[in-house]
């Protein structure tokens, strides 16, 4: 039975694991601050952030927003295989680590990326877990393959199986197209949505692309010594394009893994088909996994995400 949930109940927080690439574009980093103000009004439980991109800094990075947000003991996961290292151009890394408490100073100081997942999956209730991944199918590759180990007696597929109940994924262009985060590790994308055993929801490139966020955050004065302002302070100027704002695609990903889909979108049911050179298309069936397509204004998502990118820690 696949289950997408239209919209959050606050009742239980629900139990969530972040995979993000955290740069290298600067987007990751409004979704993780919209992940820990869920975290703060009880819609959710953040048991780990996990990098799906290895360049030295990664971990500490998630370390810094973590510790930020009052929450440095979450479980941080980095590939230690075969994987990407893309990082940030507008070197927003370099300052908020050189400004800001971080506990993890290394990658090889945080388990890896399988580990993490493994070890998270494995203490978590039957069909409980939420996994919103914002980066590279890398690490949920590596998952799926996974043998049994410490963790678990299940090997990968087994594991998820039993422990996750929903995949959100800032992924794929709907009804098609080539979209960046399917197409870096295009082998890994093809694994995990043609054996990924449980719902998969699907926010694509052409939801986020229309949604700005950032310039309010940045303009305001109330708010000092955030790394998540010092990251879009530093990089909204860097680029003619996001005069208006940052596009905002990860976030999408955090409210859909936290709150549901609606009232801001609808859904539409079938399965990615994913070719070689990382391109998809859509087929209606089986009617296992989702996309979601427009339904509000914009202009109504866009206000929503920059009120909670400008959430201040407890």
């Amino acid at each position: 039975m696949h289950v997408f949930m239209a919209s959050g109940q606050k009742s239980k927080p629900i139990p969530v694991i972040f995979d993000s690439d955290m740069g290298p574009d600067y987007d990751d980093v409004g979704a993780i601050a919209l992940l820990h103000a869920f975290a703060d009004s009880g819609y959710v439980d953040i048991l780990a952030t996990v990098a799906s991109t290895k360049y030295e800094g990664v971990a500490a990075v998630f370390s810094v927003l973590n510790t930020y947000f009052k929450r440095p003991e979450i479980l941080i996961g980095v590939p230690k295989g075969k994987a990407l290292e893309l990082r940030d151009s507008q070197h927003w890394t370099d300052t908020i680590l050189l400004k800001y408490p971080h506990w993890i100073k290394r990658n090889d100081e945080a388990l890896s990326a399988v580990d993490a997942y493994r070890k998270t999956l494995a203490s978590q209730g039957d069909k409980t877990v939420t996994i919103i991944t914002v980066g590279f199918l890398t690490n949920l590759a590596d998952l799926l393959r996974s043998p049994p180990d410490q963790y678990s007696t299940l090997n990968g597929t087994e594991l998820v199986r039993k422990k996750v109940k929903l995949l959100v994924c800032m992924a794929g262009s709907f009804p098609a197209g080539n979209e960046f985060n399917v197409r870096m590790d295009a082998a890994a994308s093809q694994l995990v949505f043609n054996n990924w055993p449980t719902s998969i929801l699907f926010s694509g490139v052409e939801i986020g692309m229309k949604i700005r966020s950032g310039l309010p955050l940045i303009h305001n004065t109330a708010i000092q010594n955030s790394p998540v302002k010092d990251v879009y302070r530093i990089s909204i100027p860097l680029s003619a394009q996001d005069s208006a704002g940052r596009m905002s695609w990860d976030q999408t990903a955090v409210l859909i893994g936290a709150k549901g889909y609606h009232p801001w979108w609808d859904i539409k049911k079938g399965h990615i088909v994913v070719a070689g050179d990382g391109s998809n298309k859509w087929k209606d069936e089986p009617p296992d996994q989702g996309y979601i397509v427009e339904k509000m204004p914009v202009a109504v998502i866009s206000e929503l995400i920059n009120k909670l990118m400008m959430h201040q820690p407890k």
